[in-house]
């Protein structure tokens, strides 16, 4: 199922026409209606201004939602790249045969693991994790013979490096599938089109109708950014594999 938020664009184009839609609206109806009088405006104003403040909270909210997200894809970013790189070191606790097989499947698994980052293409990210989930088969079986013919506490140094390596592929995994829930979305949304019918509700003039367009277009650049810091794959701010990346340039060819 396409989810929309992957396309930050998209989500500008769609906010912008409700947001503008509904602030129309209320121009209409505030037309229709005439002009209030002092008090009408002033209880209307405290309204209006509380349902713009309770916009601005959920936007304020739901941008510290994704950035949060963000800042945990990076950090997995570098466990990952550390993981690797402690378990590369350990493979001089292996037997020199496997100790060798180990070190050439770390340094395909580090390739692959910087392409499941980059790549933005569905089929081709389906293939990279099922060629994931069959290289760590092989990365644990191959530090798990050895610790099977000898079970010392050195062995087992190799054995836990492995496991974090393993481990921190899943946790990565997870916090790309964490996004903003779907209700939150939903909740911005029609705080911003409650919020933009009721500034074109009043609206006193021709001149305050010819800047309805501002608040739409504020709201659905923030709702824009939003969207891209939460999509994985989505926009232009993306989680680049920098330590992976350092970490593969530093390997010996292979």
């Amino acid at each position: 199922m396409i989810n929309i938020t992957d396309y930050p664009s998209l989500v500008f184009v769609i906010s912008l026409v409700l947001q503008w839609g509904s602030a129309r609206i209320g121009a209409v109806l505030a037309k229709r209606r005439g002009n209030m009088d002092s008090d009408s405006h002033e209880d209307f104003g405290v309204v209006q201004a509380a349902t713009l403040t309770l916009l601005a909270l959920i936007i304020g909210f739901s941008f510290s939602m994704a950035t949060s997200r963000y800042d945990l894809r990076k950090s997995y970013e570098e466990n990952e790249a550390n993981a690797i790189g402690t378990e590369y070191v350990r493979a001089d606790l292996l037997p020199p045969a496997q100790a060798a097989a180990v070190r050439a499947l770390l340094a395909r698994y580090t390739d692959l693991r910087i392409h499941f980052y980059q790549t933005r293409d569905a089929q081709q990210l389906q293939q990279i994790n099922l060629t994931t989930a069959q290289m760590q088969n092989d990365l644990w079986a191959a530090v798990r013979t050895s610790a099977a013919q000898q079970p010392t506490p050195v062995m087992a140094l190799a054995v836990s490096g492995m496991n974090d390596v393993l481990n921190t592929q899943g946790y990565t995994q997870a916090e790309w599938w964490n996004r903003l829930p779907l209700a939150a979305w939903t909740l911005m949304l029609l705080m911003a089109v409650c919020s933009n019918m009721l500034v074109g509700y009043g609206v006193r003039s021709n001149n305050g109708r010819k800047l309805l367009v501002v608040l739409p277009l504020v709201v659905s650049i923030a709702f824009m950014l939003i969207a891209d810091i939460d999509s994985p794959r989505g926009g232009v701010i993306r989680v680049k594999p920098q330590n992976l990346i350092a970490f593969a340039q530093s390997l010996p060819p292979h």
